[in-house]
């Protein structure tokens, strides 16, 4: 089934900051969203729970960068 989408505009230092938090060089913005999106929501149902995830998020970031040999970021 495919989705319908559609374009928003965002601000160039938006787009750059969604670019950081990609996970691999093909993730789509569509997935970096939904992944905000889950955070936000399981923060209100259950903080705990939303930390750990964003903890695994930064966790994937991080290696994602040091594979790059990018050390300077973190």
């Amino acid at each position: 089934m495919k989705l319908e989408t559609t374009t928003i505009k965002i601000a160039k230092k938006t787009k750059a900051r969604l670019d950081t938090l990609k996970e691999y060089k093909r993730e789509s913005y569509e997935e970096i969203v939904e992944k905000i999106l889950e955070v936000l929501n399981t923060c209100r149902a259950s903080p705990a729970k939303a930390r750990d995830k964003l903890i695994q998020i930064d966790t994937a970031h991080k290696e994602k960068i040091l594979k790059q040999g990018r050390k300077d970021v973190i």
